[in-house]
Protein backbone atom coordinates (compact mmCIF):
# COMPACT_ATOMS: atom_id res chain seq x y z
CA UNK A 1 0.00 0.00 0.00
CA UNK A 2 1.69 3.28 -0.68
CA UNK A 3 1.94 6.66 1.93
CA UNK A 4 -1.04 7.95 -0.09
CA UNK A 5 -3.33 5.52 0.59
CA UNK A 6 -2.44 5.33 3.89
CA UNK A 7 -2.71 8.49 5.35
CA UNK A 8 -5.95 8.65 3.33
CA UNK A 9 -7.46 5.12 5.89
CA UNK A 10 -5.66 7.27 8.70
CA UNK A 11 -7.56 10.77 8.18
CA UNK A 12 -11.05 8.49 7.09
CA UNK A 13 -10.47 6.51 10.48
CA UNK A 14 -9.25 9.29 13.00
CA UNK A 15 -11.99 11.79 11.46
CA UNK A 16 -9.36 14.67 10.48
CA UNK A 17 -7.47 15.73 7.28
CA UNK A 18 -5.22 14.25 5.68
CA UNK A 19 -2.80 17.03 6.57
CA UNK A 20 -3.23 16.71 9.88
CA UNK A 21 -2.27 13.08 9.73
CA UNK A 22 0.86 14.07 8.24
CA UNK A 23 1.31 16.92 10.91
CA UNK A 24 0.73 14.41 13.94
CA UNK A 25 2.86 12.11 12.53
CA UNK A 26 5.78 14.34 11.85
CA UNK A 27 5.82 15.50 14.76
CA UNK A 28 4.27 19.35 13.51
CA UNK A 29 3.09 22.19 16.46
CA UNK A 30 -0.62 23.36 15.77
CA UNK A 31 -2.54 20.61 16.60
CA UNK A 32 -4.70 19.85 19.60
CA UNK A 33 -3.94 17.07 22.21
CA UNK A 34 -7.22 15.65 21.35
CA UNK A 35 -7.12 15.42 17.34
CA UNK A 36 -3.21 14.28 18.25
CA UNK A 37 -5.10 11.62 20.22
CA UNK A 38 -7.38 10.29 17.49
CA UNK A 39 -4.93 10.01 14.99
CA UNK A 40 -2.64 7.37 17.30
CA UNK A 41 -5.58 5.68 18.60
CA UNK A 42 -6.60 5.36 14.60
CA UNK A 43 -3.13 4.11 14.41
CA UNK A 44 -3.34 1.41 16.52
CA UNK A 45 -7.14 0.60 15.60
CA UNK A 46 -5.37 -0.12 11.93
CA UNK A 47 -2.34 -2.00 13.17
CA UNK A 48 0.55 0.14 12.07
CA UNK A 49 3.53 0.97 14.13
CA UNK A 50 3.74 4.27 15.75
CA UNK A 51 6.73 6.46 14.48
CA UNK A 52 9.65 5.51 16.96
CA UNK A 53 9.77 9.39 17.94
CA UNK A 54 5.97 9.06 18.92
CA UNK A 55 6.47 6.43 21.35
CA UNK A 56 5.91 7.26 24.90
CA UNK A 57 8.16 6.39 27.44
CA UNK A 58 6.95 4.67 30.01
CA UNK A 59 6.94 6.60 33.68
CA UNK A 60 7.70 2.88 35.19
CA UNK A 61 6.71 -0.64 35.85
CA UNK A 62 3.51 -1.35 37.95
CA UNK A 63 2.82 -4.70 39.58
CA UNK A 64 -0.58 -6.08 39.65
CA UNK A 65 -1.22 -9.35 41.90
CA UNK A 66 -4.43 -11.27 41.16
CA UNK A 67 -6.12 -14.50 41.96
CA UNK A 68 -6.78 -16.82 39.14
CA UNK A 69 -8.72 -15.43 35.56
CA UNK A 70 -11.11 -18.19 36.10
CA UNK A 71 -14.00 -15.98 37.72
CA UNK A 72 -14.75 -12.96 34.86
CA UNK A 73 -14.93 -10.42 38.37
CA UNK A 74 -10.99 -10.29 38.20
CA UNK A 75 -9.85 -9.77 34.71
CA UNK A 76 -12.43 -7.28 34.82
CA UNK A 77 -10.91 -5.82 37.95
CA UNK A 78 -7.56 -6.22 36.27
CA UNK A 79 -8.66 -4.51 32.82
CA UNK A 80 -9.86 -1.68 34.99
CA UNK A 81 -6.88 -1.41 36.85
CA UNK A 82 -4.55 -1.52 33.56
CA UNK A 83 -6.09 0.89 31.63
CA UNK A 84 -6.28 3.51 34.82
CA UNK A 85 -2.11 2.69 34.88
CA UNK A 86 -1.84 3.27 31.69
CA UNK A 87 -3.80 6.36 31.48
CA UNK A 88 -1.40 7.49 33.98
CA UNK A 89 2.04 6.67 31.34
CA UNK A 90 2.73 3.40 33.70
CA UNK A 91 3.17 -0.18 32.37
CA UNK A 92 0.93 -2.24 33.97
CA UNK A 93 3.27 -5.92 34.66
CA UNK A 94 -0.04 -8.92 35.32
CA UNK A 95 0.91 -12.01 37.86
CA UNK A 96 -2.18 -14.26 37.88
CA UNK A 97 -2.08 -16.83 40.56
CA UNK A 98 -3.13 -20.25 38.94
CA UNK A 99 -3.43 -22.99 41.50
CA UNK A 100 0.21 -25.21 42.00
CA UNK A 101 1.56 -22.32 40.02
CA UNK A 102 3.88 -19.42 41.35
CA UNK A 103 2.55 -18.49 45.28
CA UNK A 104 2.38 -14.62 45.62
CA UNK A 105 5.54 -14.12 47.69
CA UNK A 106 7.24 -15.47 44.39
CA UNK A 107 5.19 -12.95 42.28
CA UNK A 108 6.53 -10.04 44.67
CA UNK A 109 10.29 -10.97 44.47
CA UNK A 110 10.20 -10.96 41.31
CA UNK A 111 8.52 -7.54 40.37
CA UNK A 112 10.66 -6.22 42.94
CA UNK A 113 13.65 -7.57 40.98
CA UNK A 114 12.45 -6.16 38.12
CA UNK A 115 12.70 -2.29 40.05
CA UNK A 116 8.37 -1.79 39.95
CA UNK A 117 7.56 1.37 41.44
CA UNK A 118 4.66 -0.07 43.37
CA UNK A 119 2.51 -3.36 43.59
CA UNK A 120 -1.48 -3.45 43.57
CA UNK A 121 -2.72 -6.63 45.03
CA UNK A 122 -5.72 -7.58 44.12
CA UNK A 123 -7.56 -10.55 46.61
CA UNK A 124 -4.44 -11.23 47.51
CA UNK A 125 -3.38 -13.16 51.20
CA UNK A 126 -3.72 -9.81 52.98
CA UNK A 127 -7.78 -10.91 52.63
CA UNK A 128 -6.34 -14.17 54.41
CA UNK A 129 -6.58 -13.25 58.24
CA UNK A 130 -4.86 -16.83 58.79
CA UNK A 131 -2.02 -15.66 56.26
CA UNK A 132 1.21 -13.78 58.01
CA UNK A 133 1.29 -10.41 57.19
CA UNK A 134 5.11 -9.92 57.17
CA UNK A 135 5.31 -10.56 53.62
CA UNK A 136 3.63 -6.74 53.18
CA UNK A 137 5.47 -4.75 55.78
CA UNK A 138 8.90 -6.20 54.86
CA UNK A 139 7.38 -4.28 51.28
CA UNK A 140 6.55 -1.43 53.21
CA UNK A 141 9.45 -0.76 55.61
CA UNK A 142 11.38 -0.53 52.23
CA UNK A 143 9.53 2.05 51.43
CA UNK A 144 7.86 0.58 47.94
CA UNK A 145 4.17 1.69 47.62
CA UNK A 146 1.44 -1.00 47.54
CA UNK A 147 -2.40 -0.90 47.86
CA UNK A 148 -4.73 -4.16 48.42
CA UNK A 149 -7.90 -4.74 47.06
CA UNK A 150 -10.46 -6.50 48.79
CA UNK A 151 -9.11 -7.35 52.24
CA UNK A 152 -7.96 -5.72 55.37
CA UNK A 153 -5.59 -5.85 57.80
CA UNK A 154 -4.68 -3.99 60.73
CA UNK A 155 -0.65 -4.52 60.72
CA UNK A 156 -0.17 -3.41 57.18
CA UNK A 157 0.84 0.16 56.72
CA UNK A 158 -0.84 0.49 53.70
CA UNK A 159 -3.97 1.98 51.90
CA UNK A 160 -6.95 -0.52 51.46
CA UNK A 161 -9.85 -0.81 48.77
CA UNK A 162 -13.03 -2.12 49.89
CA UNK A 163 -16.62 -2.82 48.27
CA UNK A 164 -18.92 -2.02 51.32
CA UNK A 165 -19.21 -6.21 52.15
CA UNK A 166 -21.85 -5.82 55.38
CA UNK A 167 -23.78 -3.85 52.91
CA UNK A 168 -23.85 -5.91 50.06
CA UNK A 169 -25.79 -8.56 52.67
CA UNK A 170 -28.01 -6.12 53.54
CA UNK A 171 -29.36 -5.10 50.68
CA UNK A 172 -29.39 -8.70 49.33
CA UNK A 173 -31.34 -9.74 52.78
CA UNK A 174 -33.57 -6.58 52.03
CA UNK A 175 -34.40 -7.13 48.93
CA UNK A 176 -35.54 -10.84 49.46
CA UNK A 177 -37.54 -9.77 52.83
CA UNK A 178 -39.46 -7.36 50.51
CA UNK A 179 -40.59 -9.66 48.11
CA UNK A 180 -42.01 -11.69 51.14
CA UNK A 181 -38.95 -14.16 51.61
CA UNK A 182 -38.45 -15.15 55.52
CA UNK A 183 -36.22 -18.06 55.07
CA UNK A 184 -33.47 -16.85 54.25
CA UNK A 185 -29.83 -18.52 53.89
CA UNK A 186 -26.14 -17.35 52.66
CA UNK A 187 -23.49 -19.16 50.50
CA UNK A 188 -20.00 -17.78 51.04
CA UNK A 189 -16.37 -18.92 50.61
CA UNK A 190 -13.75 -20.15 53.55
CA UNK A 191 -14.52 -18.53 56.72
CA UNK A 192 -11.10 -17.06 57.17
CA UNK A 193 -11.46 -14.24 54.22
CA UNK A 194 -12.37 -10.91 55.58
CA UNK A 195 -15.05 -9.98 52.89
CA UNK A 196 -16.42 -13.42 54.39
CA UNK A 197 -16.51 -12.46 57.74
CA UNK A 198 -18.05 -8.55 56.76
CA UNK A 199 -20.83 -10.17 54.78
CA UNK A 200 -21.73 -12.55 57.97
CA UNK A 201 -21.94 -9.32 60.05
CA UNK A 202 -24.23 -7.39 57.29
CA UNK A 203 -26.48 -10.45 57.10
CA UNK A 204 -26.67 -11.13 60.82
CA UNK A 205 -27.57 -7.51 61.43
CA UNK A 206 -30.06 -7.45 58.86
CA UNK A 207 -31.89 -10.90 59.97
CA UNK A 208 -32.11 -9.71 63.42
CA UNK A 209 -33.20 -6.30 62.08
CA UNK A 210 -35.98 -7.40 59.36
CA UNK A 211 -37.25 -10.46 60.26
CA UNK A 212 -36.12 -10.64 64.01
CA UNK A 213 -33.99 -13.62 63.47
CA UNK A 214 -30.88 -14.00 65.82
CA UNK A 215 -30.36 -17.56 65.36
CA UNK A 216 -29.42 -18.01 62.09
CA UNK A 217 -26.20 -20.36 62.28
CA UNK A 218 -27.77 -22.67 60.43
CA UNK A 219 -28.53 -20.52 57.55
CA UNK A 220 -24.86 -19.92 56.26
CA UNK A 221 -22.95 -22.57 54.49
CA UNK A 222 -19.39 -21.94 53.36
CA UNK A 223 -17.76 -23.50 50.83
CA UNK A 224 -15.95 -22.25 47.81
CA UNK A 225 -15.99 -19.82 45.94
CA UNK A 226 -16.85 -21.65 42.74
CA UNK A 227 -19.66 -22.60 40.94
CA UNK A 228 -19.14 -25.96 42.56
CA UNK A 229 -18.85 -24.46 45.72
CA UNK A 230 -21.92 -22.25 45.29
CA UNK A 231 -23.50 -25.23 44.42
CA UNK A 232 -22.65 -27.47 47.77
CA UNK A 233 -23.61 -24.24 49.48
CA UNK A 234 -26.95 -24.34 48.26
CA UNK A 235 -27.74 -27.91 48.43
CA UNK A 236 -27.33 -27.58 52.00
CA UNK A 237 -29.20 -24.63 52.57
CA UNK A 238 -32.29 -25.94 50.31
CA UNK A 239 -32.34 -28.77 52.81
CA UNK A 240 -32.77 -26.31 55.56
CA UNK A 241 -36.24 -24.64 53.92
CA UNK A 242 -34.67 -21.45 52.19
CA UNK A 243 -36.54 -19.87 49.68
CA UNK A 244 -34.01 -17.22 49.52
CA UNK A 245 -30.69 -17.71 48.63
CA UNK A 246 -28.05 -14.92 49.16
CA UNK A 247 -24.08 -15.72 47.53
CA UNK A 248 -20.82 -14.37 47.89
CA UNK A 249 -19.93 -14.06 44.22
CA UNK A 250 -21.84 -14.57 41.17
CA UNK A 251 -20.40 -18.09 40.52
CA UNK A 252 -21.70 -19.06 43.95
CA UNK A 253 -24.93 -17.99 42.69
CA UNK A 254 -24.87 -19.94 39.44
CA UNK A 255 -24.13 -22.74 41.27
CA UNK A 256 -27.26 -22.30 43.97
CA UNK A 257 -29.05 -22.06 40.82
CA UNK A 258 -27.84 -25.01 39.61
CA UNK A 259 -28.87 -27.06 42.80
CA UNK A 260 -31.77 -25.55 42.68
CA UNK A 261 -32.94 -27.48 39.25
CA UNK A 262 -31.03 -30.30 40.41
CA UNK A 263 -34.25 -30.87 43.24
CA UNK A 264 -36.65 -29.90 40.68
CA UNK A 265 -36.87 -26.06 41.89
CA UNK A 266 -37.46 -23.83 39.95
CA UNK A 267 -35.45 -20.11 40.20
CA UNK A 268 -36.96 -17.42 40.79
CA UNK A 269 -40.65 -19.34 41.21
CA UNK A 270 -39.69 -21.45 44.22
CA UNK A 271 -36.37 -20.51 45.13
CA UNK A 272 -34.53 -16.76 44.84
CA UNK A 273 -31.05 -16.22 44.36
CA UNK A 274 -29.04 -13.12 44.72
CA UNK A 275 -25.35 -13.32 42.78
CA UNK A 276 -22.99 -10.44 44.22
CA UNK A 277 -20.28 -8.58 42.17
CA UNK A 278 -21.95 -8.44 38.85
CA UNK A 279 -19.13 -9.38 36.46
CA UNK A 280 -19.19 -9.38 32.78
CA UNK A 281 -21.67 -11.16 31.20
CA UNK A 282 -23.79 -12.45 34.49
CA UNK A 283 -26.72 -10.33 32.96
CA UNK A 284 -26.94 -13.22 30.34
CA UNK A 285 -27.79 -16.43 32.28
CA UNK A 286 -30.80 -17.86 32.68
CA UNK A 287 -32.55 -16.51 34.52
CA UNK A 288 -30.44 -12.98 34.14
CA UNK A 289 -29.01 -13.16 37.77
CA UNK A 290 -30.04 -10.42 40.08
CA UNK A 291 -26.60 -9.47 41.94
CA UNK A 292 -25.07 -6.68 43.99
CA UNK A 293 -22.74 -4.84 41.66
CA UNK A 294 -18.87 -4.22 43.03
CA UNK A 295 -18.52 -0.94 42.25
CA UNK A 296 -15.26 -1.68 39.54
CA UNK A 297 -14.77 1.25 37.93
CA UNK A 298 -14.25 3.71 41.10
CA UNK A 299 -12.31 0.98 43.10
CA UNK A 300 -9.37 0.59 40.29
CA UNK A 301 -9.36 3.89 39.70
CA UNK A 302 -8.88 4.68 43.13
CA UNK A 303 -5.99 2.10 43.62
CA UNK A 304 -3.86 3.25 41.23
CA UNK A 305 -4.78 7.37 42.41
CA UNK A 306 -3.60 6.13 45.64
CA UNK A 307 -0.74 4.08 44.75
CA UNK A 308 0.67 6.81 42.36
CA UNK A 309 0.71 9.39 44.82
CA UNK A 310 2.72 7.60 46.81
CA UNK A 311 4.86 6.68 44.06
CA UNK A 312 5.46 10.42 43.51
CA UNK A 313 6.08 10.82 47.23
CA UNK A 314 3.63 11.25 49.20
CA UNK A 315 3.71 9.23 52.49
CA UNK A 316 1.95 5.85 52.88
CA UNK A 317 -1.35 6.15 55.16
CA UNK A 318 -3.04 3.20 56.50
CA UNK A 319 -6.62 3.78 55.82
CA UNK A 320 -9.43 2.06 54.15
CA UNK A 321 -11.88 3.71 51.39
CA UNK A 322 -14.93 1.68 50.90
CA UNK A 323 -17.08 1.72 47.97
CA UNK A 324 -21.03 1.59 48.00
CA UNK A 325 -22.61 -1.48 45.91
CA UNK A 326 -25.48 -1.69 44.80
CA UNK A 327 -28.71 -3.96 44.22
CA UNK A 328 -29.42 -4.79 40.48
CA UNK A 329 -32.59 -6.62 40.10
CA UNK A 330 -32.94 -9.23 37.05
CA UNK A 331 -34.62 -12.37 36.90
CA UNK A 332 -33.46 -14.82 39.43
CA UNK A 333 -35.59 -13.47 42.26
CA UNK A 334 -39.29 -13.11 42.96
CA UNK A 335 -41.87 -14.00 45.34
CA UNK A 336 -41.60 -15.26 48.67
CA UNK A 337 -44.11 -18.09 50.04
CA UNK A 338 -45.78 -15.20 52.06
CA UNK A 339 -46.48 -13.68 48.85
CA UNK A 340 -47.59 -16.95 46.98
CA UNK A 341 -50.48 -17.55 50.02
Amino acid sequence: MNGHARLADIAAQAGVSEATVSRVLNGKPGVSAATRQAVMTALDLMGYERPPRLRQRSNGLVGLVTPELDNPIFPAFAQAIEKALTQHGYTPVLCTQLPGGAPEDEFTELLVDRGVSGIVFVSGLHADTTARMDRYTRLTDRGLPIVLVDGYSEHIDAPFISPDDRMAARLSVQHLVDLGHERIGIALGPRRFVPVIRKIEGYRQAMAQLLGSADVDDLIAHSLFSVEGGQAAAAQLLARGCTGIVCASDLMALGAIRACREKGLSVPGEVSVVGFDDSPLIAFTDPPLTTVRKPIGAMASAAVQTLLEEVNGAPAKHVELIFQPELVVRGSTGSGPLVNR
